[in-house]
């Protein structure tokens, strides 16, 4: 029977029957984004997978746990078989090294502290596969990540998942509100990952028992300095570690083997614990001092996306909650507009290890809401 189109709507959120819509999944070949295939193919929806290519993966086949490596292409390619869907596998690896490798290696280089996961969301996934959707005629695209997406009285609105322990809104704040209209996030309401391993068993699906994935997918082990000395060999070169005061305390094979708030691997022992506070390219200097001097109350932020019903500018100070890191709470503070992508945060406490290249999320003091975000550009 024909759906009512003026009442009723499909879980996808279009007035028409399932097998009408057609969703392309974006599939990693991990169990989160292949329950969310299995789901939609189940509810009768007119479902495409689609793999990415990021990397060589060669040397990643046996890698336990790598995203997209060739392992994660056969395993995503089997639930599309059982499941009964097209798959298709796009190389896009020239695409992922120009947007996100290189501007990895070069972030570091320059003393930041890049975050790879959200440049891929934010110029492979979520805008170049984004489009292949639209030109296979798909009415959304669909992904496995804890997020919810919530149509909202003015328009789609981000919200932190129900699941806190599982929550990526630190990776997704650069959706734009075009990408959010056009994106679902059915995994985003579970309570815990063991409902959507349950989901992986009653399925059947192969991947049920996956391991998640825990590293960066083209950083074997967990490297990040033997992935960007590889890529630029004049990275290793030594330097000074240098206290605040000005004091040469010793040297150092390389700044890329440093980030801001590190203790450990020094190099410099003896005395009070010293902390790495800034990394400086130019002078190729790892700078230290004490614990007290990592904290920070004030952050520069650009590139600022920005999710709230009112223009960015129309106030003078937004009160939000905003994070630093992916695995730190949000903390309140006063994001201060200076133009429509660029502000300066105010922390009401004071963070440690703030560092360039990380990003700043802002959020709803009281609710879920995630109101987008920039990035921390400059030492702090």
């Amino acid at each position: 029977m024909a759906l009512d189109q003026k009442t009723e709507l499909n879980s996808l959120g279009f007035a028409k029957a399932p097998r009408d819509t057609r969703v392309v999944v974006a599939m990693s070949g991990g169990v989160d984004s292949s329950v969310v295939a299995a789901q939609l193919a189940s509810e009768g929806y007119d479902v495409v997978g689609i793999t990415l290519q990021l990397y060589d993966h060669g040397a990643a086949l046996a890698k336990k746990g790598a995203c997209c490596a060739g392992r994660d292409i056969h395993d995503a390619r089997r639930v599309a078989d059982d499941m009964g869907f097209p798959h298709y596998v796009l190389d896009y690896e020239n695409k992922f090294k120009e947007s996100v490798i290189d501007e990895f290696a070069d972030s570091y280089l320059a003393g930041a502290t890049p975050v790879p996961c959200i440049r891929c969301n934010e110029k492979v996934k979520f805008r170049d596969l984004l489009e292949t959707a639209k030109d296979l005629n798909a009415d959304c695209m669909a992904t496995g990540h804890y997020i919810q997406r919530f149509d909202g009285a003015e328009k789609a609105e981000l919200h932190k998942a129900a699941d806190g322990d599982r929550d990526q809104s630190y990776f997704l704040f650069s959706t734009t509100q075009e990408q959010l209209n056009y994106l679902r996030f059915p995994l985003g309401h579970l309570k815990s990952k063991a409902q959507t391993r349950e989901l992986a068993v009653k399925f059947g699906l192969s991947v049920a028992d996956k391991p998640d994935s825990q590293d960066i997918c083209f950083v074997p082990n967990g490297s990040y300095a033997a992935v960007i000395e590889k890529l630029r060999p004049e990275a290793a070169s030594p330097g000074d570690i240098v206290h605040l005061d000005g004091r040469i305390l010793g040297q150092h094979d390389g700044i890329i083997n440093y980030t801001v708030g590190q203790r450990r691997g020094l190099g410099i022992g003896g005395g009070d614990p010293l902390y790495v506070v800034k990394l400086d390219a130019d002078l190729r200097h790892v700078i230290v001092g004490p614990k007290e001097a990592l904290a920070t109350t004030v952050i520069p932020v650009r590139e600022i996306n920005w999710l709230g019903d009112e223009p960015f500018e129309s106030r003078t100070e937004w009160h939000v909650s905003v994070r630093v890191r992916s695995t730190r709470r949000p903390k309140e503070a006063i994001v201060r507009p200076l133009s429509a992508t660029e502000a300066t945060v105010e922390l009401l406490a004071a963070e440690e290890g703030v560092a360039p290249g990380q990003a700043c999320v802002f959020y709803e003091t009281t609710g879920t809401r995630i109101w987008g975000g920039g990035w921390i550009w400059r030492g702090v």
